[in-house]
């Protein structure tokens, strides 16, 4: 009997401290959360230094610093090649810790699992808001004879096979603009893909390629950095207002949209006081006037949308791929 009042007398004693102790262990959480980020940063860029995603990236870099506080330091790291997905599986499988974020690239982050196994879906991902959305263009070198999509389409023709051109990957938005222009026009064109755009600019600007395909802001910010191009036609809806006077693809007769979202993602399972702060930071980077002129001086078509909005459009984007794939394979291609 005395053993057993003893054992619940001490019993009731540790009750309070352990409640204590539990109440610490959650003061703690928050507290850890306010310190995020206690150290640098990485955002993986899946392709070559100097294309359209890694200019943006390192401008919006500087503003999630800003808005990150606790002096935040974001390192951009590129990661090209496999069309992007060398980055993209990067980025998934990395700690979900908050330290590792990256940019994730339509159409390659939906079609490159659909041809082949990868490391990656979107769903491996938790995405924190997309930030651009470029329409693409054809482009030739401005010494090119040719002006129009027609012409291109009659050269191509009368040449099967001679018409090279350049992409940043297979299964790009480049790439599958490309054969959906191949298969409109009944011409047959030689595909060079590369590890990002600016490679492909330096392929249009020396003539090793006859037509670089890579999207319309990429091309203008080419074009005012002094590279000989001329723009055959953008792949969005209606003219945009980065290029209000060149004709769409379908106002030349070829019915074709194509561009590319991009946006950043980090892997999946991010604690979600974290998550928050990311968003947070992107959201307010991308609303904020000097970013939005920074981007503008790039040509780079800011759209933001918020993580449910952006999983919406990816789910909707891949169900059309997937469909393309059943028509027009293009892994081979």
């Amino acid at each position: 009997m005395n053993s057993n009042h003893n054992t619940r007398r001490r019993l009731l004693r540790a009750i309070p401290a352990m409640v204590l102790g539990g109440a610490a262990l959650a003061a703690m959480a928050p507290a850890a959360a306010a310190t995020y980020p206690a150290q640098p940063i990485n955002m993986i860029v899946a392709y070559a230094p100097g294309g359209g995603t890694d200019i943006i990236a390192r401008v919006l870099a500087r503003y999630m610093e800003k808005y990150l506080g606790n002096d935040a330091r974001i390192v951009v790291q590129n990661r090209p090649g496999a069309g992007g997905g060398i980055g993209f599986g990067a980025v998934a499988s990395a700690p979900p810790d908050g330290y590792t974020i990256g940019f994730i690239n339509t159409p390659n982050v939906l079609t490159s699992p659909i041809e082949r196994k990868t490391s990656f879906t979107w769903q491996s991902f938790d995405l924190l808001g997309n930030i651009i959305d470029d329409p693409d263009n054809f482009s030739v070198h401005a010494d090119s004879p040719i002006k129009t999509l027609a012409e291109l389409a009659a050269y191509a023709k009368a040449n099967p096979g001679a018409v090279s051109y350049g992409t940043t990957g297979i299964g790009s938005d480049d790439h599958l603009a490309a054969l959906m222009f191949e298969k409109a026009a009944g011409v047959k064109m030689n595909h060079i893909p590369f590890k990002g755009a600016a490679e492909v600019q330096n392929a249009i600007a020396s003539k090793q390629i006859m037509v670089a395909a890579m999207n319309i802001g990429e091309a203008l910010q080419y074009q005012k950095g002094g590279t000989p191009l001329r723009n055959l036609g953008q792949m969005s809806v209606a003219r945009t207002t980065l290029a209000p006077n060149l004709p769409t693809f379908k106002e030349q007769g070829y019915d074709i949209i194509m561009a590319s979202l991009r946006g950043v993602a980090a892997p999946k399972g991010l604690p979600p006081a974290v998550r928050e702060a990311l968003v947070k930071a992107i959201e307010k980077s991308v609303n904020d006037p000097q970013f939005q002129a920074q981007a503008a001086s790039y040509f780079a078509p800011v759209r933001y949308l918020p993580p449910a909005q952006y999983a919406a459009e990816l789910q909707s984007a891949e169900a059309g791929f997937r469909q393309l794939w059943k028509e027009m394979p293009w892994a081979d291609k």
